[in-house]
């Protein structure tokens, strides 16, 4: 897709909103990939049971989401930015779907290994399209806002998926719940399919509302590849982000299922509302992070003020996470979790409109896919560290201390490398 021009808004011109169905189409599409991905901690009781896994044994078959998660970020970086977030989206939805449905059929490690193989190449295109069609339909001062609401989807899908996976477990079986829960990403597809098109060449975008999503200054029309990204620091202040986060976002979302069975004496009737819980308290910080980044400038304040300080709002209210395997009453522990999962949330929104805070058009699907990429490392070795952990020792304190920790960190990193999120000129960069 080439560069988009810049676009004047005349007195009297309607701003339309049609900008904000294409963010409920995302929003639904990043539940339905929640649900799809968390159903594997939420079953994880009941599979460890009747395969008889062990930790380890779990971390290995998370591990190899994660694998695929890397190579599918890299690649559907470049396909979402060769063939635009109509297309990348579906090809992406269509190779999970599958693969969610095929864990009905696992009958080990190994099959469910390949099944969440497959649900890792598929689930990473999700960001990719979703960031890369918020950059095509929104102007930068919107951008954090519109991430956070359909980021805000995870959580839905995250609340949804303990309150629907026990109930279909308990009225048919585990398996049927993955067939029953796949029929979701089908409906999806269908809507997108006729809904979604560029604004440029949507029947529904007013002139007002074109001219308003259009009012950053034009993008230069050159393609940039990824060795020329690689070079560029501000590449690694969001990829370097994603590897210190992502690790304890996929931590909270294969793990806690278990944690809470586990230390509160829980099961599958009466885990769901907690954990449920947890995640309606990650949605609200999910908005809250791409509002306040949003209202700073709005208020006159640079993207780089109000990315940070929103950043470093969300780290400090990470660190009470630290403590909680000392808190014996479980609502009590859920509030300390859900502010954590609520600031990483929130947090995210705001490391995701990096990318498109200084970078052009026709790169930021590429540096999605090589945070994304990066950050899926980080998860596999937080994967395995964790089953370790928990095999040597039953206790959490170490991977909480971890979770405390690692959100000032990335925003060192990211203020090391990107002091003043400028503009990068790739015209500056060296041809490689």
């Amino acid at each position: 897709m080439g560069a988009e021009t810049g676009g004047a808004i005349k007195a009297g011109d309607k701003v339309g909103r049609y900008r904000w169905v294409v963010v409920a189409l995302l929003f639904a599409a990043t539940a339905i990939n929640y649900i799809d991905r968390q159903m594997i901690g939420v079953l994880k009781p009941t599979l460890a049971a009747e395969f008889h896994w062990s930790e380890t044994d779990f971390a290995g078959i998370v591990f190899w989401f994660q694998v695929a998660y890397a190579i599918g970020y890299l690649s559907f970086g470049k396909v979402v930015d060769a063939l635009g977030a109509r297309l990348g989206y579906t090809i992406a939805i269509v190779i999970w779907t599958i693969s969610h449905m095929a864990h009905g059929f696992a009958t080990g490690m190994i099959s469910f290994a390949l099944a969440r193989f497959g649900l890792g190449i598929g689930e990473s295109g999700n960001f990719p399209a979703g960031i890369r069609a918020v950059t095509d339909w929104f102007p930068q001062k919107e951008r954090a806002f519109a991430i956070g609401v359909f980021n805000a989807g995870a959580n839905v899908g995250a609340i949804i998926t303990p309150l629907l996976v026990p109930l279909l477990v308990l009225w048919f079986d585990w398996r049927m719940a993955f067939f029953v829960t796949g029929l979701f990403g089908i409906i999806w597809l269908a809507v997108w399919w006729m809904v979604y098109r560029h604004p440029t060449e949507h029947a529904r975008v007013t002139p007002g509302e074109l001219a308003w999503i259009r009012q950053d200054p034009a993008d230069p029309v050159e393609k940039i590849g990824w060795g020329r990204l690689l070079t560029v620091k501000e590449t690694w202040a969001y990829a370097l982000g994603k590897f210190m986060i992502d690790p304890i976002w996929w931590f909270f979302l294969f793990w806690l299922p278990g944690y809470l069975f586990d230390r509160y004496d829980l099961d599958l009737k009466t885990f769901g509302l907690p954990l449920a819980a947890i995640y309606l308290i990650s949605d609200l910080g999910s908005v809250a992070g791409g509002w306040l980044s949003s209202k700073l400038i709005k208020g006159g304040r640079t993207p780089n003020f109000a990315r940070k300080v929103t950043m470093l709002i969300c780290a400090i209210c990470v660190l009470p996470i630290w403590f909680v395997q000392g808190i014996d009453n479980v609502w009590m522990a859920v509030l300390v979790i859900g502010l954590a999962t609520a600031a990483h949330q929130a947090f995210s929104a705001n490391l995701y409109t990096l990318p498109s805070d200084v970078f052009p058009r026709g790169a930021v699907g590429s540096v999605v896919g090589i945070g994304g990429t990066v950050g899926a490392f980080g998860g596999m070795g937080m994967a395995l560290f964790a089953g370790y952990i928990l095999d040597a020792t039953h206790s959490y304190e170490v991977l909480f201390a971890i979770c405390a920790s690692a959100y000032l960190l990335a925003l060192l990193v990211v203020h090391v490398l990107s002091p003043r999120l400028a503009p990068v000129r790739i015209e500056d960069v060296s041809q490689r």
